[in-house]
């Protein structure tokens, strides 16, 4: 999930300022949203108004994203992922669907939320593999993974992720060995385990801020490259 955020981030480097600054655009006024809506339509300035669509309803995801914070949900966390269902209403949105963008839009934040809180949820039950069993006839320990049957990926998702994650290496090597780590701790590269802010922190002896800090660095830095082999 966390691979798709970061390409998602990757492909709406307009979102730049706001990582870098912290400071959610306000919202569009009616008259705004629908002269916004109007140039989304139209393949001429489809671009433009996509990107202001997205960044004046930041605020809308940290709204949503706050009703979900608690102890074991930091609202960094949440609002990244607000952020990928704030994505997909737009590029998915139609007046066919006879409801306000706002609507739609917070239907789908709050469903994206939703579904990774589940999957967390689900996951923080699941026996590890590598848990031991016992010992075979040589002495020997067994463990869950040693006989639990193997299920492959279809081909199209194993090529889809390698497609993803080449497409990531050639910005990661302008990062320094602190935000490499943290990134690959936060987004499951490298063969990681994805880590929210507070357990990366745990790790370092650092605070969540401070971790916060490194992310938004190595993102800008990354966004920053990105944009300048892509424009």
């Amino acid at each position: 999930m966390f691979l798709n955020l970061i390409l998602s981030l990757l492909n709406c480097s307009f979102l730049l300022g706001f990582i870098q600054n912290s400071v959610l655009p306000p919202s569009l006024s009616p008259q705004e949203e629908e002269k916004c809506m109007k140039e989304f339509f139209n393949q001429e300035t489809h671009d433009e108004a996509r990107n202001k669509l997205i960044t004046h309803n930041l605020r809308l995801v940290a709204h949503i994203a706050s009703k979900y914070e608690s102890k074991d949900e930091n609202i960094d966390d949440l609002i990244s992922i607000g952020t990928i269902g704030l994505v997909k209403a737009v590029d998915t949105f139609s007046y066919e669907k006879n409801v306000k963008l706002a609507t739609y839009a917070a239907r789908c934040i709050e469903n994206e939320i939703l579904m990774v809180l589940r999957s967390n949820k689900k996951h923080s039950k699941n026996v590890s593999l590598n848990e031991p069993l016992g010992v075979d006839k040589d002495g020997q320990e067994i463990h869950l993974i040693d006989i639990y049957p193997s299920i492959d990926d279809s081909l199209e998702e194993q090529l889809e992720t390698k497609q993803k994650i080449k497409a990531l290496n050639r910005y990661l090597e302008i990062l320094d060995e602190r935000e490499l780590k943290i990134i690959s701790l936060r987004y499951g590269l490298n063969n990681e385990v994805e880590h929210t802010q507070k357990e990366i922190s745990k790790m370092y002896h650092i605070s969540r801020s401070y971790v916060s800090r490194i992310e938004k660095r190595a993102l800008i830095k990354l966004l920053s490259e990105f944009k300048k082999y892509n424009y």
